[in-house]
């Protein structure tokens, strides 16, 4: 009998202890994270805070476990990976500035942060996250430069900085970090030259709509490049030898440049789906070694001269416009024309002396041609982009004089 009491007292202890401690590691369970990692928590969550209409941070008590919030991704007793801000479309972003106490995250791989009005600059202190590979921060509102210290984040594998409004140059540094996959630093207002990238896995690289200036050396991208969207920049000279080497291009963009010299015929042999070449000073013949499997193809406003190549009859969207092509429209651009194969043929504005198609052949609806400003009467009346001017033909003198 007394054995038996003695049991139930040390049983109802046991319960009693197990039930303490449960309350007290309910309670101070945020101390299972790295004291370092919660005051760097702490500090970015000061810095920062939810635009109207935005709940991101109600998850954010620090009197529970720091790696329950949202956005926080925890392995053991470290952070991760951090992903700021609500991810769904259209939800409000965040304001505030980033907190160099990001950089005391020593484990993060990967930090995000939703489009919002985050201000002020990139902080020096994101070089220390040697693990980083992963950092996205775009649509905000990001100034100053792209520390050059990022070129120690040997580890990155996509760097997207882009619609900001980061000013400077890109530090040549970025270009040696040896695994970059994609570049994205589009819509700031970035100058300078392109850097040289070293990584054989580079795949994309968007910088358009920046302030870029100077030329393209042979070897400053590497062969694994897919994606290259250098537009609206100020970039020149000629390209012919550096995209010869570029073999796995699906999309180019060099628009809207001042990039000159030849356009490689084998550049059109390439898997490109699209194909921007336009307002540039490009010059000389093209001439596709094959038939063009290109779904647009905008050579626009450039120098280019010479006939127009028959090999291009297979593009649907074929910008011409605006050169000095001569000579007569190849017929299979028209038969391709008539069986609605091809959908725009802008060829305006250039010195082109005839195509063979009836004047009373319908164009389908579904296509548009523009032949006016050219060294002939237009033989059909088709409806041209209001750019393209009031005159039908190109004055005799100006044809007399590119014949002469």
């Amino acid at each position: 009998m007394v054995d038996t009491k003695k049991r139930n007292v040390t049983v109802s202890s046991y319960l009693v202890f197990c039930l303490v401690f449960l309350l007290q590691c309910k309670f101070f369970v945020h101390a299972i994270l790295d004291p370092i990692d919660f005051l760097a928590l702490q500090s970015i969550r000061k810095a920062l805070d939810d635009m109207p209409g935005s709940n991101f941070f109600a998850s954010w008590d620090f009197t529970s476990d720091p790696c329950n919030f949202a956005g926080v991704y925890c392995s053991s007793d470290k952070v991760i990976a951090l992903n700021l801000g609500d991810p769904r479309a259209g939800s409000p972003g965040l304001i505030g500035r980033l907190h160099p106490s990001i950089g005391k995250l020593s484990d993060l791989a990967e930090l995000s942060i939703v489009p919002g009005r985050i201000i002020g600059s990139i902080p020096q202190s994101l070089s220390q996250l040697k693990g980083l590979r992963f950092l996205a921060v775009s649509r905000n509102f990001l100034s100053g430069t792209i520390p050059s210290t990022l070129g120690q984040l040997r580890n990155l594998r996509t760097l997207d900085l882009s619609y900001n409004q980061l000013t400077g140059d890109i530090p040549s540094s970025v270009g040696t970090i040896p695994d970059l996959s994609n570049v994205i630093l589009c819509h700031n207002h970035l100058n300078g030259s392109v850097p040289s990238f070293v990584s054989q896995s580079l795949t994309r690289l968007d910088l358009k709509h920046n302030e870029l200036t100077g030329s393209l050396a042979p070897s400053s991208l590497p062969s694994s490049v897919q994606y290259l969207s250098l537009s609206w920049n100020r970039l020149s000279g000629p390209v012919d030898h550096l995209l010869n080497r570029l073999e796995q291009l699906n999309y180019v963009d060099l628009s809207m440049n001042q990039f000159s010299g030849v356009i490689p015929g084998r550049v059109f042999s390439f898997p490109i789906s699209n194909l921007q070449l336009q307002r540039n000073l490009f010059s000389g013949l093209v001439e596709p070694p094959d038939e063009v499997r290109i779904g647009t193809v905008d050579l626009s406003y450039n120098r280019l001269s010479g006939q127009i190549s028959p090999m291009f009859s297979t593009v649907q969207n074929l910008y011409m416009n605006n050169n000095r092509f001569s000579g007569e429209v190849p017929g299979s651009f028209v038969e391709r024309l008539l069986a609605s194969s091809i959908q725009i043929l802008y060829l305006q504005h250039n010195y082109l002396t005839g195509i063979q198609i009836n004047p009373t052949a319908e164009i389908p609806v579904s296509s548009s041609l523009c032949l006016q400003y050219n060294c002939m009467v237009p033989p059909v009346q088709t409806p041209c982009p209001l750019k393209a001017g009031k005159q039908k033909t190109r004055p005799s003198e100006q044809c007399n004089e590119w014949k002469g």
